[in-house]
């Protein structure tokens, strides 16, 4: 009988001997603890990569050697997630059992908020009971923090994502996206996703959760390359200095175009949407900034958003409007870039959005990356960025899993969603 199994399995030395370890070894030594505490003879860590296509195998530990196995195990292995077990464990947020070279193997999700960070792989000499599955459970969520934790001291969890080298382009344009694509927020789920073309260009998303908003923008810089990076890395920066002073979208389309009309060369410029949804009720202001208009998906039906365009940000000096949009439970809400539309062919961004009402916006993302890199044979003229908001509701359903559809919506809330297929128009407040 395991330690786990004696109800002995003591989260608090966990965290203890995580906290005393230098950053690096963090997830090694609770990988040694989970070894020794569940009689464990391997305890892997496998951190999905960069472009979601692999789950990489950061750490082994096995109690008998009471030990690493490998000194060196940033990248031990890389595990294809396509239609692999690893792949449904993620997209699923479920555990998997089975035999394994004489034992048990079994993977957990490491998860926080919505944001699927990789896998959790254990193998025991016994068929895990029901109470070392939850300890399980409790321990890659534990594992999840610790991620999150460590990584702001150390590049190795960053090194180990990266499939290829960086340029100095890209390594800008990530610095100016979220620590986090994806984030699960009482009445909302977010998830983004950036797919860099060749000559990184200058696309983004960021958002940040307030108590009374979600704040959340999907930008453009013209050009390629590092010129293209630096005019992001200018317009980012005004936005998000304006929005944590609790600036409107409005007033931070103000201020980026103000900053961008000082600082960036003469004829560079930055199309955007930049919006703001009230959590109490999910009325959205947003701003359009010569941006490709959002799509809205309810009552299964997609439809392009009517929005009147502003001039983009370092173009003119007249105030930026914001426009009024009110959302419904069940409402999926997609912003994107230029890249995902007539530069890098046709892609049916429709006809996914409604096969995929029913499916978790991180997955939404990586569906509409997959298909443009298909449809382009993954030689993409321009970056694709894009941001999926799933709108449930103050008190609306949610799942860790599912998307925010009508059916969801109205098995939780006693009131009927629109499901009306006219074209919906933002309007000014």
């Amino acid at each position: 009988m395991t330690a786990a199994d004696n109800g002995q399995l003591d989260f608090r030395s966990l965290l203890a001997a995580v906290e005393a370890a230098p950053p690096v070894e963090a997830v090694d030594v609770l990988a040694v603890e989970l070894a020794r505490l569940l009689d464990a003879t391997k305890v892997s860590l496998l951190i999905a990569n960069l472009s979601g296509t692999a789950a990489v195998r950061m750490s082994h530990a096995t109690a008998s050697q009471g030990g690493l196995t490998d000194g060196a195990n940033e990248r031990a292995e890389s595990l294809t997630l396509d239609d692999s077990v690893h792949h449904r464990v993620l997209r699923t947020q479920e555990q998997h059992v089975e035999p394994h070279g004489g034992g048990w193997r079994v993977l957990v999700p490491i998860t926080e908020r919505g944001d699927a960070m990789g896998l959790l792989e254990v193998t025991v000499q016994q068929s895990p009971s029901a109470d070392t599955l939850e300890h399980l459970r409790s321990a890659a969520h534990a594992l999840a923090y610790t991620l999150i934790a460590s990584r702001r001291h150390t590049d190795l969890f960053e090194w180990a994502q990266r499939d290829v080298p960086f340029s100095l382009a890209a390594e800008i344009q990530r610095r100016l996206l979220p620590s986090s694509y994806t984030v699960e927020g009482g009445p909302f789920t977010l998830a983004g996703w950036l797919e860099p073309a060749a000559s990184v260009g200058g696309d983004t998303f960021d958002y940040s959760v307030g108590r009374e908003y979600l704040y959340a923008s999907v930008t453009d810089a013209m050009g390629h390359s590092t010129q293209a990076a630096l005019l992001a890395t200018l317009a980012i920066g005004s936005l998000r200095n304006t929005r944590r002073s609790g600036a409107s979208p409005a007033e931070q389309a103000d201020a980026a175009n103000a900053a961008l009309m000082a600082n960036a060369p003469p004829g560079q410029f930055v199309t955007g949407q930049i919006l703001r949804v009230r959590l109490a009720d999910g009325v959205v202001d947003i701003v359009n900034a010569g941006h490709p208009a959002p799509f809205l998906l309810r009552g299964g039906a997609t439809a392009v958003l009517e929005m009147t365009p502003d001039l983009p940000l370092g173009v003119g000096v007249d105030p930026y409007r914001a426009q009024r949009l009110e959302l419904e439970a069940g409402d999926r809400l997609l912003l994107l870039t230029d890249g995902f539309l007539e530069r890098n062919g046709d892609l049916a961004i429709g006809d996914i959005l409604e096969h995929s009402a029913e499916r978790h916006p991180r997955e939404v993302v990586r569906e509409l990356a997959r298909n443009l890199l298909a449809t382009t044979g993954g030689n993409l003229r321009d970056d694709a960025a894009v941001l999926c908001i799933d709108w449930f509701g103050p008190h609306g359903f949610r799942s860790a899993t599912g998307g925010a559809s009508v059916e969801r919506a109205l098995r939780a809330t006693d009131r009927r969603c629109s499901s009306r297929r006219s074209e919906p128009s933002a309007k000014h407040p």
